[in-house]
């Protein structure tokens, strides 16, 4: 099995669609840079003991929170994209090019090469999605200076990070699980589709907490249980901003926060989610003729 999680993430890392994300990464994180660095700099100077001093910094919270929060965003999207297109190809890549049937000729077990492949996808995949969470936060907090920098406990850093890590958990589990059974192309779509499907839920939602219609709110929570990548994300941004039951969370937050706030409930359900999808995959491919 490890021996199956080195070598997937000798080749994720060989890929090109790697190194296409890598650069474009760093491209993202120098142009969020770059627009935080002239926000920051062209920001009016917040002075509380002045007549409109308590507008500039609620102004000053609303946009600083809403510029991070759009950077998580789209920090979220790309991870999610580099997990769906990683995970989709590892079975049915295999099976396309008839390399798998060098591999089960050797001692190891079907469920040992579904595992392996998980564990190499999820390592590489964890790790650069906690550094791309860390770095947009570093980013925002040192570029954005005085006015732009948000005050960040320990805590809520590790525990944001903690459940930011979980989306490629997920998106890993279930791209594995569609690999098994589907070609690299139809799993693509279908886990794309999902994806976008899962997030233009999480907006309804959050629209049905503002306009306070149960109907809406319920989409969304379906849409969460059917795939809870967006409530994975919405529970980051909580965690972070701290607006779990705030009144003013669009205004700590803004348009990239949560407003009606994914229980702790909806993680573990993520979790048994992602261990679920994982144990249908190995199921799956156990029972596919190849």
């Amino acid at each position: 099995m490890w021996a199956i999680s080195k070598l997937t993430l000798k080749e994720i890392i060989s890929k090109r669609i790697f190194l296409i994300t890598v650069i474009m990464t760093v491209v993202f994180l120098a142009l969020y840079a770059t627009a935080i660095y002239f926000v920051s700099r062209e920001a009016p100077p917040v002075e509380p003991g002045a007549g409109q001093g308590a507008e500039i910094v609620l102004l000053q919270q609303f946009v600083s929170s809403q510029l991070l929060g759009a950077g998580l965003y789209f920090s979220s999207f790309i991870a999610a994209l580099l997990a769906i297109l990683s995970s989709v190809s590892a079975i049915s890549g295999e099976v396309a090019s008839h390399q798998i049937d060098t591999w089960l000729m050797r001692p190891i077990s079907r469920t040992q090469f579904v595992l392996g492949k998980f564990a190499g996808l999820a390592v590489l995949l964890v790790a650069y999605v906690i550094a791309l969470f860390f770095g947009i936060v570093l980013i925002h907090q040192g570029f954005g200076a005085d006015w732009m920098a948000l005050d960040f406990g320990a805590q809520q850093l590790i525990g944001a990070a903690s459940v930011f890590a979980l989306q490629p958990f997920v998106l890993i589990a279930f791209g594995l699980l569609l690999s098994t059974r589907m070609t690299t192309l139809n799993a693509g779509i279908v886990s794309i589709m999902l994806y976008g499907a899962a997030f233009i839920g999480g907006f309804i939602e959050q629209f049905g907490a503002v306009l306070e219609k149960t109907a809406l709110i319920n989409i969304g929570i379906v849409m969460s249980l059917i795939y809870p990548v967006d409530s994975i994300y919405r529970k980051m941004t909580v965690l972070l901003f701290n607006t779990d039951s705030s009144p003013l969370a669009i205004a700590q937050g803004g348009l990239f926060t949560s407003i009606s706030s994914p229980s702790n409930a909806l993680i573990v359900y993520a979790l048994l989610y992602g261990a679920g999808m994982l144990w249908f995959a190995v199921y799956s491919f156990r029972k596919r003729d190849v």
